[in-house]
């Protein structure tokens, strides 16, 4: 199995615990991911609302470099995820958009590179029954929130991710992990995504609504598959604290964490430090098989 892996801005900075928990579950399933040389940002939430046509070349320039290496492209965050589905929509669905992204990238691109989320790769490609025979642990029971988010699965039509209503492909891994996959009405709010710099009121109020269901339904902790889902609904806690009093102290953790948790992967391999909501509960609560 080999992927090329585009692993977008975040991953330099504020994701760096995704990036270091996906590159090591991989090697762990013997998953191959080769970086795209020289890969540049996709534009993330912002370009695309500035110009349209400068925000898919951005995409399609990633998209080009991955098609010369003739592989499908993994992306671990939500947001690149989705812009690169869109550019492939755009060019493929719009001729004049095809020539401008030509003519701003200076070669044609049609569309045809597979654009894949990392969980994807692993419930459609691998498997739920290869993917257990790798683990060397359990959750043993514990009770986790599956959150999606917006970008993820939304619009359906161009993603085509899962269920846009009810996804359920984390749930199916924390359920092969052996945890208990929380049925809950939260897991495709919105937790203010990057009105975290402009209207951080506002994020605090969403993502406050989130964790507090969440906690509400008995959740130990809740798995993430976007960067900018996990700083809001991690960082925010304090703010929430501050603003309503209620200190949840919840563990908010990317899927991939918690896959190389029961992989038996190091704590520094997983960037768990970097969270601010300790995980030392989750961590205790992964059972061996040995």
């Amino acid at each position: 199995m080999k992927y090329a892996y585009y692993p977008g801005c975040s991953a330099e900075s504020t994701a760096r615990d995704q990036y270091t928990s996906i590159i090591a579950v991989a090697r762990a399933l013997g998953i191959t991911l080769v970086e795209p040389e020289g890969w540049t940002c996709c534009g993330s939430t912002p370009a695309h609302q500035v110009n349209h046509d400068l925000a898919v070349a951005l995409s399609v320039a990633n998209l080009q470099k991955v098609k010369e290496l003739g592989l499908d492209m993994v992306v671990s965050c939500a947001s690149c995820y989705s812009r690169m589905k869109a550019a492939n929509h755009a060019v493929t669905a719009d001729p004049e958009t095809r020539k401008k992204t030509a003519e701003i990238t200076g070669k044609d691109y049609d569309g045809s590179v597979r654009v894949r989320h990392f969980i994807e790769v692993i419930l459609e490609d691998m498997g739920l029954t290869k993917f257990k025979k790798s683990l060397t642990g359990s959750l043993n029971g514990m009770k986790v929130a599956s959150y999606y988010g917006c970008l993820l699965v939304r619009p359906n039509e161009i993603t085509g991710f899962d269920d846009p209503e009810n996804p359920v492909y984390m749930d199916k891994l924390v359920k092969a992990m052996g945890g208990e996959s929380l049925d809950w009405p939260h897991k495709t709010e919105c937790c203010g995504a990057a009105l975290t710099l402009t209207k951080p009121e506002i994020v605090v109020k969403l993502s406050g609504s989130i964790v507090g269901m969440a906690e509400g339904y008995g959740a130990e902790c809740l798995a993430v598959a976007c960067p900018m889902c996990q700083i809001n609904l991690d960082m925010r806690q304090i703010d929430i604290k501050s603003q309503t009093g209620k200190d949840y102290k919840m563990p908010v953790m990317y899927i991939t964490q918690l896959m190389g948790l029961c992989l038996g992967i190091s704590k520094n391999d997983l960037g768990l430090g970097r969270l601010i909501n300790s995980p030392e509960k989750i961590m205790a609560g992964v059972v061996s098989h040995a």
